[in-house]
């Protein structure tokens, strides 16, 4: 089962779900047992990414005690904004670190079905609303 929230599919689930994302992962991201790394994964990338979703989090927690206390919708919609912002930011680096490498890589190696799959990721990425 997923659901859509800000134009962003979520995924809940348990384990299963989980291991069926995983093995949908770039061949340079799957499998970091195996690799010992991953491609762009280096710790200060997973860091800045990690710092930016727990402010989001926190924004989102503000949200609902925000809608929960009867704050001025125009007030609760300016925070919705700024947190969909945010959740943008955190795309566009994820999708520079990606194209960077998983995607380049892929690409030398001769998978052309990798610019498809990047199109459709783009195309959901434009089209979130």
């Amino acid at each position: 089962m997923t659901y859509r929230v800000g134009g962003y599919t979520i995924i809940p689930g348990g384990d299963n779900e989980l291991e069926e994302q995983r093995s949908k992962q770039c061949p340079g991201c799957q499998n970091a047992e195996k690799n010992k790394h991953r491609h762009w994964r280096d710790e200060k990338a997973v860091q800045d990414l990690s710092s930016r979703l727990n402010r989001i989090e926190g924004q989102v927690r503000g949200i609902k005690r925000m809608i929960e206390e009867g704050v001025y919708c125009d007030d609760v919609l300016n925070q919705i904004a700024s947190a969909q912002s945010a959740l943008n930011g955190v795309a566009k680096l994820l999708l520079e670190k990606h194209l960077r490498t998983c995607i380049k890589d892929q690409l030398i190696a001769g998978d052309e079905e990798v610019v498809a799959e990047l199109m459709k990721t783009v195309a959901r990425l434009i089209n979130k609303n």
